[in-house]
């Protein structure tokens, strides 16, 4: 029975104008970024193609492209602080867990015009889609949550950590892609993925997902590795080579 049923879904999938959906084939410019002493950003880029075979049934409008690149993922604290007196002390406190630490979204046009917000919200597209909102314990209704969230999206967008940028990818022809990013030198260390969608008249059609990493290389790679495995050597090192900067200037700016 298993054998027929599969024999009539390869029939039906052989016959002319059976649909099938698209396949995205994509790469990143680049697997790893290095960072050095002088590094200020780098440039990345998303190319690819929108495979179809014969079968493949039109589609009545060109196709739209999201490219999504996500840092690291860590704990995020967001402390407000009130005036109290003459001091500036911490209030109050949310913490958000498993957030990424950059998030840049490309798209051919904006991401309104893609897809619909309730549809981007179910598939996390957009900024504002992958910082979600998390409760706390304390309360059962967090109604001061959303400004804690606005306040943490609007540092990490001044930061240049969280941009969209709705006119970074360019349809080389109707099927070929590509996506430009520019990292910034703040950029953290890490695995990214990437996840590339291709949508037509508002439905996703295909995805697939890459991966880079940010990493430190040369001697500040040398210098991060030696303070991980063996820190109280690291700890004495700093501390005498503070004390000889201060014996030496000492020495230089000594007025007789």
């Amino acid at each position: 029975m298993r054998r027929f049923v599969l024999a009539v879904v390869a029939c039906i999938a052989g016959l002319p104008g059976f649909a099938r959906a698209e396949t995205l084939v994509a790469s990143v410019s680049r697997s790893r970024i290095d960072i050095t002493s002088n590094f200020t950003g780098a440039d990345l880029a998303v190319f690819g193609s929108v495979e179809r075979d014969a079968a493949s049934i039109a589609r009545a409008t060109a196709y739209d492209l999201v490219v999504t690149i996500r840092g690291p993922r860590g704990l995020v604290t967001v402390r407000e602080k009130k005036h109290i007196g003459p001091f500036w002390l911490n209030a109050d406190a949310r913490k958000y867990i498993a957030t990424p630490s950059y998030i840049a979204v490309l798209s051919n046009r904006p991401l309104a015009e893609i897809v619909s917000p309730e549809f981007a919200t179910k598939l996390r597209i957009g900024v504002d889609n992958l910082v979600t909102a998390q409760g706390d314990k304390r309360w059962r209704i967090d109604e001061e949550e959303p400004q804690f969230r606005s306040a943490l999206l609007q540092i990490r967008r001044a930061q240049g950590l969280f941009s969209e940028h709705p006119a970074s990818v360019e349809w080389l022809t109707p099927t070929l892609f590509r996506a430009s990013v520019h990292m910034p030198g703040i950029a953290p260390l890490g695995a990214y993925d990437v996840e590339a969608a291709v949508f037509s008249d508002g439905s996703q059609l295909a995805r697939t997902t890459l991966s880079f990493t940010v990493v430190k290389s040369g001697s500040e790679a040398s210098v991060a590795q030696a303070a991980r495995e063996h820190p109280l050597l690291y700890g004495l090192a700093a501390v005498g080579l503070a004390l000889l900067v201060g014996w030496l200037a000492s020495v230089i700016f000594r007025r007789d």
